[in-house]
Formats: C-alpha cells, sequence, structure tokens
C-alpha cells in the first residue's frame, strides 16, 4: 500500500503550503486546513490515514483536538507538530492517542520518513485484520457439519463455552474433531485475539515435556545453552490446546495441575513462579475416569480439567451426518467441479461403521475427488472395504461343518451386503460384487433370497 489520504491542520500558510506541497510530490493525497473546527467538520465525513495537526492552534489547541479526532476517525494515525520548546505537551498527546511527534523545523526527509513508518503499520494492520477475518470466517459455528439434533444441540453448547473462561475437556475417539472443537471454542472467545497455541502430548517424549510446557533456563541441563519460554508463557492471554492429554506423565500432572489452581508455572532449573493467563482446553481419547480409578491418571487432575466436559459421538452414532459431511468434503476437494452422486453410494456410506471416523470420511471423500475424473460416483468406485467390511462377513459357523457350506454361508452373506448397498437393484448389486447379471440373479434363486 503507497497511498495515504492525509489531512494537515496548520494555521502558518508558509508552512501548511510547503509540507502539503512536499507530500504530493512524495505520492500522496493532502489536503489542508487552517481552521481546526474547519477540518473536524470535513473529518465528519471522510477518513483520512494520516492527521499531521499542530499543536497550536486558534479555537482549539491540538491537545483539545486531539480527543475530537479520535471520535471522529478512530483508526487515523495522528502526528502532533510541535515547536522544541513544547516537547512535553506533545508527550502529553501521545497519551491521549497521537501515534507520535516531531519537532519543528523538520525538513521533507524526516516527515516521510515517519509516514513511511505509518505505512508498514497501516499495512500490518490490515494484514492482521484478514488474518483476523480468515480464522472467524473458516471457525464460526457451521464449521462443524451435521444435521442431527446431536450437532445442533452441540452448537449452542459451544456458543454458551465460548463466552466463558474455564477449562474444557474434549472427549471423543480419534478422528472425531477434537481440534475442530478447540479451534471453534477459541476463536469465538474473548481471547479470539490472542495466541492459540497447539500441543501434542502423545508425540512427546518424558524427557522434554516438561521442557516444551513449561520452558527452562540457560544451564538447567545439558544442552541448555540459553532461555527458553515454554508453551504456557507463548499462550499468555490467550488459549492452550492440550490434545491427548491422557498421555500425560503422572510427574508432570502434579504441574499441570499447580498451573489450573494457581495460574502459575516454574520453567525447568528455576524455582521463580511466573504468573500467566491462560486459558486451558484439554482433549482425550481415553476415559480419564477410568484411569484415575486405576492410578494411571490423577483424580484431583481430572476433577480440575473436567468443567465444561464436551462429548463428541463417534461417526458411527450419528449417522444422519454421514451423507452432509461426505458432501461437504467432496465439494471442499472439488476445485469448482459438480459430481455426481449414486443413492447406493450414500447407503453404504450410512450403513459402514467408521472407525476412523470423520477423519476416514474425509479422506474417502479427498480420494474420490481424485480418482473419479468423470465426476460420477457409483458404488463401484468406492473402496471394498465399505461395501464388504470385514467384521461383516465373519462366520459363526461350526467348525465341524463342511468347507462347502461354510462358502456357501459367505456367499449368501456378501450377496445380502451387496443388495443392501445397492438398495436391492440388482444390476449395481452385481456390479458391486463383480458379477456377471445372470450369475447374480441365478445365485438369489439357488438360495432363495
Amino acid at each position: 500500500m503507497n497511498k495515504l489520504d492525509i489531512c494537515i491542520i496548520e494555521d502558518e500558510e508558509i508552512l501548511r503550503i510547503s509540507l502539503k506541497d512536499d507530500l504530493k510530490d512524495a505520492g500522496y493525497s493532502v489536503d489542508d486546513f487552517e481552521n481546526p473546527l474547519q477540518a473536524l467538520d470535513v473529518v465528519k465525513k471522510k477518513t483520512y490515514d494520516v492527521i499531521i495537526s499542530d499543536i497550536r492552534l486558534p479555537v482549539l489547541s491540538g491537545l483539545e483536538l486531539l480527543p475530537k479526532l479520535r471520535e471522529l476517525s478512530p483508526n487515523s494515525f495522528v502526528i502532533i507538530m510541535t515547536a522544541y520548546g513544547s516537547v512535553e505537551t506533545a508527550v502529553e498527546a501521545m497519551k491521549k492517542g497521537a501515534y507520535d511527534y516531531i519537532t519543528k523545523p523538520f525538513d521533507k526527509e524526516e516527515m516521510l520518513l515517519l509516514l513511511n513508518r505509518v505505512k508498514e503499520l497501516k499495512s500490518l494492520r490490515i494484514e492482521n485484520k484478514e488474518y483476523q477475518n480468515y480464522f472467524e470466517d473458516k471457525y464460526n459455528f457451521d464449521a462443524f457439519i451435521g444435521e442431527s439434533d446431536y450437532v445442533k444441540e452441540l452448537k449452542e453448547t459451544l456458543k454458551i463455552i465460548s463466552e466463558t473462561n474455564s477449562t474444557v475437556l474434549i472427549i471423543g475417539e480419534t478422528g472425531t474433531g477434537k481440534e475442530l472443537i478447540a479451534n471453534l471454542i477459541h476463536y469465538n472467545s474473548p481471547r479470539k485475539n490472542k495466541p492459540l497455541i497447539k500441543v501434542s502430548c502423545g508425540i512427546l517424549s518424558k524427557e522434554v515435556i516438561e521442557s516444551e510446557l513449561f520452558g527452562h533456563e540457560k544451564g538447567a541441563f545439558t544442552g541448555a545453552d540459553k532461555l527458553r519460554l515454554g508453551r504456557f508463557e507463548k499462550a499468555d492471554q490467550g488459549t492452550i490446546y492440550l490434545d491427548d492429554i491422557d498421555d500425560v506423565p503422572l510427574d508432570i500432572q502434579v504441574k499441570l495441575l499447580r498451573v489450573l489452581q494457581e495460574q502459575e508455572i516454574e520453567r525447568v532449573g528455576s524455582s521463580e513462579p511466573i504468573k500467566i493467563d491462560v486459558r486451558v482446553i484439554a482433549s482425550t481419547k481415553a476415559d480419564l475416569n477410568e484411569l484415575s480409578k486405576s492410578g494411571k491418571f490423577r483424580e484431583d487432575l481430572y476433577y480440575r480439567l473436567n468443567i465444561l466436559p464436551v462429548y463428541l459421538k463417534p461417526l458411527r452414532e450419528r449417522k444422519e451426518d454421514i451423507v452432509p459431511l461426505f458432501n461437504h468434503f467432496l465439494h471442499q476437494y472439488s476445485n469448482g467441479k459438480q459430481y455426481e452422486v449414486d443413492e447406493a453410494v450414500y447407503r453404504i456410506l450410512e450403513n459402514y461403521n467408521w472407525p476412523g471416523n470423520v477423519r476416514e470420511l474425509k479422506n474417502i471423500a479427498e480420494r474420490l475427488s481424485i480418482l473419479c475424473r468423470d465426476c460420477k460416483i457409483t458404488a463401484a468406485k468406492l473402496p471394498r472395504e465399505l461395501s464388504f467390511p470385514s467384521g461383516d462377513i465373519y462366520l459363526d459357523s461350526d467348525k465341524n461343518k463342511p468347507f462347502t457350506e461354510i462358502v456357501e454361508e459367505l456367499e449368501i452373506k456378501l450377496i445380502k451386503n451387496a443388495l443392501v448397498s445397492a438398495g436391492y437393484n440388482k444390476a449395481k448389486a452385481a456390479e458391486l460384487l463383480n458379477l456377471p447379471p445372470s450369475t447374480l440373479k441365478s445365485k438369489i434363486e439357488k438360495y432363495g433370497l
């Protein structure tokens, strides 16, 4: 961004016109005013990036003018011009919201250097705003896809939780979306403009987890050649997300309990407590209550974490969300293409058990978006484990039965599976089984199906 809209308020005509010409020559758009009241009337209607005002003005002083400018144009950078003997007044103006001051007399280069700093800061503001808008759009509550009553109720619960600072414990199987829930809570909370620091406790070894979480002092151990801030310090004023907290060693759990109770940490190699302000969101794939009863997880830490529990159902327990999720992921990977999906595909997806939960469904959608070049997704193009999951074809036959009878039982189960998956369309069932339709028809008659 090279252009700035600038307003100059200065009653000394020669300085005002000279400064205006210099800034216009540098490529800036400039309006100038002798009277501060006239300037205020224009600022009501027009937004300036920068307002350059003298500290001594007729009718209103720069200090009296400043709060009015801040009220009318809060995003404008106000630069105060002051004589050498009035520097203290200019400092007072900065305390009241001015961006900076410049001492008269000044040359053109000095002012241009100051405006370059303003350009950089304004550009940074825009980037930060875009960054913030990106996360607000990405992590609004509609990001949790589903049409079931469970999902609707969960979203309402998350809205309430997000408004608080209380500790959250997310409980769910692998692939159910625990990290997404942590993102939704943080980016819809009063802390959304502060850091969200994520820690995967399951991948940190016992030797490094304490240093990772709480930091260490220089010389605390072999290899600690400098001070290091831990994840909790980096998350100060924001949120820390502790994924797989059930994998945290017992001795570290004691220190986590202190953080939650006292809101303070101690770096490794130091006994000096450091106050922090961090919201904790933890997640677990295990039953912490059962782990605490068996001594594998501290009971007091479990109760301290379990203030606001969020239970994520596995996908197999909310089957009405499978099709909306699949269509959402398919669109996500479509690159603008429109896919034609057979109804049999949806039935197969709904009948599958989804041991990998939403993550597995997302992977299937991505795979199909790549492999289905004709944009037609049929049951035959689905991975065979979806149409014929191994758990569905195990036999409960007597071990003493003849082999031919066992094979017949297996055939019957496969044919039934195919018929259900194909919505009892025999042609599609034959396609799934990779059989000629006539062969399938004869087998159906043979087995009285």
